[in-house]
């Protein structure tokens, strides 16, 4: 009874459920939604994915405690049944959040931008009972705009407030709350203040809270962005397959077959769950797994995976795993969870503000109690003029604008340099790279066959077997064949009777003559003579080539050999990177021989062939937790994991999509150079954000002392509301000059 006990309890404790939260948007949200649910009964674990807003908790607790905890903080649950669906659920959500932050940002600036241009030419200050009934319609429009634009930055910042964590929104909510707040009392009471004090800053709230929400919007933007590499692999996922069953052949949902269950596999369908073949055979492209661009040739008792795709022949195979444990379900659960182990850029700024406003609101009120205590009459308005000046000195817009204008810049002048960067956090961790590991097809090399080496028997010239063997491969999609039909310049000759050897090659007719072009296994087969070309063929095999043959009847005329060629650059740019102290290691899913052969004449001395996708994504984390700092290149879907898991991904611009989308950094001129120029680029744009927190905080830290009133008892001194206004847009004027300094840098190596 205490076994089966305890194996219950162990069962149960591995229940794993994950939910789609809605609402949070910074690292603050991440610890407050781990807080609420961690101490909920039967819960073992929970981990909350911010990037991908995923909730995963371990134990058997109802959903609806879930739900309960989770709407207590604001946000919203939805229970995930698959990963498809949840990616679905979660572009809808951002969509319609997309749409709310634009809305309410144009709204704001739709009052906001037209009241800064009045300011620049007229006086705001209220001198008389006419401007008072003016300036209190516009203050009443300026609290609709924070009511209904700004409400959520109000709703955040008081459940900010009741857990003692302070974030932007508080930031933002202080700000645009002060200074409607100081600017009503103005209205309602003009004469109760000095006449240098009576200017409004309804304008001042209006165009935070517009630029805020703009920026939450883009943010929004980009955040949808990164879930095109799920999406694109999702999109691999079969939706159906044909199962043969005792009643015959059922076109079954894939998500309804069973390990053991018998799948016909047809030309040009794509494999709807991992299966042994049980009959049958063909050429599977398994690009999207390997990033090798030709086909395999599968037969009885090999393994192929979901989503490769079986280019001829017709297949048989038996189901091994299905659902979750399918190669490609791997492949995107790893994309997923690599993609969510990333910190946000802005952490930064988030750890300043939960700093910043508490100090503010410790000085704001240090001042309002010395000057209520020792001021001069009268000290109330003494006392309010200083608390409110130093909320309004304190405003976040220049803060908000800081890193993004940077990072705007940077992603800008790479774009100039055919460098596409999806996600600023890449600028960031580009800058301190001490490992790149390189794929190498598509990647150092061309990603193709292409035929190198032609060897003839005597009475053959080259051209004459080339025009033979590109006849024989006419209306083949094969890479090989494409190679040789690419390799042969003359006038197309016309063969019959062709005859396909499925995994072995072909056979046709040409003037009456019969002819084979193929491997050793149809020369055997066909009981071809041996000829000495062979022992060519076999150096040219260990040096990693691709070798066929060309026969007629009775003997060898000819050999083909392909390889895929490197880069131009390749070489060039790798011993840059090493010069520059960067360990550069290749990892490959192509065999080890020509693995060996392509580090040999790159110059890397750490290379890696037979390389699954697992394999490329624990090689990058082993080499994470030895400290090290990596950057992965490739351009294949078995790169997308590696590339995901990477400190920075780069991916090729004429590779896959999904590895586009899995990387940080697409290189779109498709040549290694641009590593080295993104590096330069990140190290400019960290120097640039620095300085900008600097620009965005000078005129706080020289104002703050000023507005509480430090220069009074010595100088007469005390800084006036309209100052404090002012300050608050140099410090934002600042930061966009500075940010637009990365424009004019020039890149040198």
């Amino acid at each position: 009874m205490t076994s089966a006990a305890s194996k219950n309890r162990s069962t149960s404790s591995n229940i794993v459920n994950q939910y789609l939260i809605s609402g949070p948007r910074c690292n603050s949200c991440v610890a407050k939604v781990e807080a609420a649910i961690a101490p909920l009964p039967n819960v073992s674990s929970v981990n909350f994915n911010l990037p991908q807003l995923t909730l995963t908790v371990t134990g058997p607790i109802a959903d609806t405690e879930i739900f309960r905890a989770i709407e207590a903080l604001d946000y919203s649950a939805t229970k995930i049944h698959s990963v498809a669906e949840a990616e679905s659920e979660k572009a809808l959500q951002q969509h319609e959040q997309y749409l709310r932050h634009r809305n309410r940002g144009l709204a704001a600036l739709a009052l906001g931008l037209p009241l800064m241009a009045y300011g620049i030419i007229f006086d705001m200050s209220i001198s008389h009972s006419q401007q008072q009934l003016g300036w209190g319609l516009v203050g009443l429009l300026t609290l609709a705009v924070l009511t209904l634009c700004g409400g959520h930055f109000f709703s955040s910042a008081r459940s900010q407030f009741r857990q003692l964590s302070f974030g932007m929104d508080s930031l933002v909510a202080v700000g645009t709350g002060s200074a409607w707040l100081y600017s009503a009392v103005i209205v309602i009471a003009p004469a109760a203040f000095p006449p240098a004090a009576r200017h409004v800053y309804f304008e001042a709230a209006a165009m935070i809270i517009g630029l805020i929400n703009i920026g939450q919007a883009l943010e929004l933007k980009a955040k949808g962005a990164t879930s095109q590499a799920l999406k694109k692999l999702i999109g691999f996922q079969v939706k159906q397959a044909i199962v043969i069953t005792s009643d015959g052949e059922q076109l079954t949902a894939f998500e309804n077959i069973n390990i053991g269950d018998l799948v016909r596999l047809r030309s040009g369908d794509k494999v709807a769950v991992d299966g042994i073949i049980h009959e049958g055979g063909g050429h599977v492209d398994e690009s999207m797994l390997t990033g090798e661009p030709i086909p395999n040739y599968k037969a009885a008792g090999d393994s192929i995976f979901a989503g490769t795709l079986n280019t001829d022949g017709n297949i048989v195979y038996r189901a091994s795993r299905v659902g979750r444990d399918t190669a490609l379900a791997r492949i995107i659960e790893l994309v997923k969870s690599a993609q969510g182990s990333k910190l946000p850029i802005g952490k930064l700024a988030d750890k300043i503000a939960s700093v910043f406003v508490p100090v503010i609101f410790f000085i704001a009120l240090i001042s309002a109690v010395a000057w209520y205590a020792f001021g001069p009459e009268p000290t109330i308005l003494y006392m309010l003029i200083t608390a409110v000046t130093v909320l309004i000195i304190a405003c976040p817009c220049a803060l908000g604008l800081a890193t993004p204008m940077s990072i705007m810049a940077g992603i800008g002048l790479a774009a100039e340099k055919g460098i596409l960067i999806r996600e600023g956090e890449a600028l960031q961790k580009a800058a301190s790279i001490d490992t790149v590991v390189l794929d190498k097809t598509g990647t150092i090399t061309i990603g193709g066959p292409r035929l190198v080496d032609t060897v003839t028997v005597d009475g053959y010239n080259k051209s004459e077997v080339l025009a033979i063997a590109a006849a024989l491969e006419t209306g083949s999609s094969h890479p090989v064949a494409q190679a040789l039909i690419n390799a042969y310049q003359g006038r197309p000759l016309k063969a019959q009777q062709y005859v396909y050897y499925a995994g072995l090659g072909v056979q046709a007719e040409l003037d009456g003559k019969r002819y084979l072009l193929g491997n050793l296994k149809l020369l055997s087969q066909q009981r071809i003579a041996q000829s000495t070309l062979f022992n060519n063929g076999e150096k040219l095999q260990q040096q990693g080539k691709t070798v066929i043959y060309l026969a007629n009847h009775e003997a060898v005329l000819a050999l083909f050999s392909f390889e895929d060629s490197l880069k131009t650059e390749a070489t060039v740019i790798i011993r840059r990177l090493q010069q520059h102290g960067v360990t550069v290691i290749m990892a490959s899913g192509d065999n080890s021989a020509t693995c060996a052969n392509v580090a040999d004449k790159v110059g890397i001395e750490q290379y890696h062939g037979d390389f699954s996708p697992d394999d490329k994504q624990q090689l990058i984390g082993q080499l994470q937790a030895q400290g090290h700092r990596v950057a992965m290149v490739g351009d294949g879907i078995n790169d997308a994991p590696a590339l995901a898991q990477a400190d920075v991904g780069y991916a090729i611009g004429d590779g896959t999509d999904i590895a586009i989308e899995a990387g940080d950094i697409t290189l779109m001129g498709n040549s290694l150079t641009g590593i080295l120029d993104a590096t330069v680029i990140s190290k400019a744009t960290l120097r640039n954000i620095k300085q900008n927190l600097f620009g965005a905080f000078i005129y706080n830290i020289v104002g703050i002392p000023i507005a509480a009133g430090v220069l009074y008892p010595s100088l007469g001194l005390l800084l006036n509301p309209v100052v404090a206004g002012v300050a608050m847009s140099l410090s934002s004027i600042t930061v966009v000059l500075n940010a637009n300094r990365l424009r004019g840098l020039k890149i040198r190596h």
